[in-house]
């Protein structure tokens, strides 16, 4: 934690100075507060920034009332000391600027905190619980795409949105609608300045100030406070300058998630390419002992690949604070994940999640191999390349398909890809059928697979083709002397049909 001899070290080089110090150096301190003129609520907090105040007696009085440790006062010493009581008083030189000395202080302060489940600096929840208390108000930060990354503890007249918002962990899609039409997302992308949104009872909004969050000219999120009107300025600028200190935090996050992304798409790679150790690779991935399947995910919007695929991981490697049911990597132009558990409808439960989760111009396809040990991830990757591979073959499918009820179609892309290599037989019955139906426009081909589908039965292939049985039985004959067929060995008739499965697809 953040004790006020580091407070002192750290604000000497910001043109502050320790005028007087009643109370130890050693003291922790946890919260900032801000002074407001025009908010008549009580002020709770280790360190008062007495902004706007005209005196440091004015200042110390107000940090008495607020249980401050430390004051921060602008101005310079007077020639004699005054009554501070308990409070450190430190001096900032007027050419500092209030916002920037806040944004130290917060990030400061809030770096030494430490939460109750032992989280600091990185912890968003932690910065959202004091932004709260700073701002009077409930307070939600959230990513680009408005899931939300921490929330404050205060919910006190929280409206429905905000709930709704919570319990999803995103904003709810009639209400993005909404920003979306009054120009809200426009706002954050253009400007650094806080937005006010009016209230919306249809959608449970009682009204939202809201400033987008940036490194550089980046937007990383934005910081959403619930109020019924307008921020007073002071508060303004204190939202102003903490997105500041949020872009700070997120920007660690990031890196700490590339690291931990890293690592982990490392250990998935192993697995799924085959490793002797894979249940040593599984205990450093945080996966329990059993079966799973793997999961191969591809994305695009338009002609564009690349960026969707990379929401796609994000997604997939994001827990939010929420733990993550399986295990990813981003390999060439597809994501995998290996998911615990044989459940098929499971699988297909978390690619909706990621769908969902996706904007909705993305088009994502998705793959399920089949339940597998973990020395067997390998071969449920192939059969997921494979069941993603089927959405060529299987135009306007949109959910993911699973090797459980598409093995059979595996099967016969396989032989395809054999025969697209030069192996399949280059004579044969089948080759001598096609050949005359070419030269003499007869229905050889069509009626034998009719014939070898409907397992012999004169009737059904009759139905099939819309001729008379009688027809099937004279073609059966004159087929029997352009070539021998063989029609009453079982292998041959095996043969035959994967043959004209895989040269001749069935319309």
């Amino acid at each position: 934690m953040v004790t006020l001899d580091r407070l002192v070290n750290v604000l000497g080089g910001y043109g502050a100075r320790l005028w007087c110090c009643p109370v130890s150096r050693e003291t922790a301190l946890r919260d900032v507060v801000m002074h407001d003129a025009a908010d008549p609520r009580d002020l709770r907090g280790d360190v008062f920034l007495a902004v706007g105040t005209d005196s440091i007696a004015t200042a110390v009085d107000l940090a008495v009332a607020a249980h401050a440790s430390v004051v921060l006062v602008r101005g310079s010493a007077p020639d004699e000391r005054a009554e501070t009581g308990d409070v450190a008083v430190l001096l900032v030189d007027p050419d500092v600027s209030w916002g920037q000395l806040a944004g130290v202080v917060y990030g400061l302060v809030l770096e030494g905190r430490e939460t109750e489940s032992g989280r600091g600096p990185t912890d968003l929840f932690a910065l959202a619980d004091s932004l709260a208390d700073a701002l009077g108000s409930a307070v939600t930060i959230e990513d680009r795409l408005s899931r939300v990354l921490a929330y404050s503890s205060r919910q006190h007249l929280a409206d429905r949105a905000r709930l709704e918002t919570i319990l999803g962990r995103r904003v709810p899609e009639p209400v993005r609608d909404l920003f979306e039409r009054r120009g809200v997302f426009g706002h954050l992308a253009a400007s650094d300045e806080p937005l006010f949104v009016e209230a919306d009872p249809e959608h449970g909004l009682t009204g939202r100030m809201v400033v987008a969050v940036r490194a550089g000219r980046e937007m990383l999120g934005s910081i959403w406070v619930e109020c019924d009107r307008p921020l007073t300025d002071v508060l303004r600028a204190v939202l102003r300058d903490s997105s500041r200190t949020v872009g700070l935090h997120l920007l660690r996050s990031r890196a700490s998630a590339d690291l931990e992304r890293q690592v982990e798409s490392d250990l998935v790679i192993r697995l799924v390419e085959g490793t002797p150790d894979a249940a040593a690779v599984l205990s450093r991935l945080g996966l329990p002992p059993g079966r799973f399947r793997v999961i191969a995910l591809q994305a695009h919007i338009g002609d564009e690949r690349h960026a969707a695929l990379l929401l796609a991981f994000e997604r997939a490697t994001t827990g939010f604070g929420w733990s993550r049911p399986g295990r990813s990597t981003l390999f060439s132009n597809t994501v995998y994940t290996v998911l615990p558990g044989d459940d098929v409808d499971a699988a297909r439960a978390w690619v909706r999640s990621i769908r969902e989760a996706l904007p909705r111009q993305v088009t994502m396809l998705a793959g399920i191999g089949a339940g597998a040990a973990s020395a067997e991830l390998p071969a449920s990757r192939l059969e997921a390349d494979e069941c993603l591979a089927l959405h060529a073959v299987r135009p306007g499918t949109k959910s993911a398909i699973a090797y459980d009820e598409a093995w059979d179609d595996i099967l016969v892309q396989r032989l395809r890809a054999a025969a697209a290599s030069g192996r399949a037989p280059a004579r044969g019955p089948i080759t001598e059928l096609r050949r005359h139906d070419s030269a003499n426009a007869t229905s050889y081909v069509a009626t034998l697979r009719a014939w070898l589908e409907a397992q012999g039965d004169l009737a059904e292939a009759a139905e099939r083709l819309e001729v008379h049985p009688n027809t099937i039985r004279y073609r059966l004959r004159k087929m029997a002397e352009v070539t021998e067929l063989g029609l009453d060995q079982p292998a041959k008739r095996l043969a035959m049909i994967i043959e004209l499965a895989v040269s001749d697809p069935a319309p």
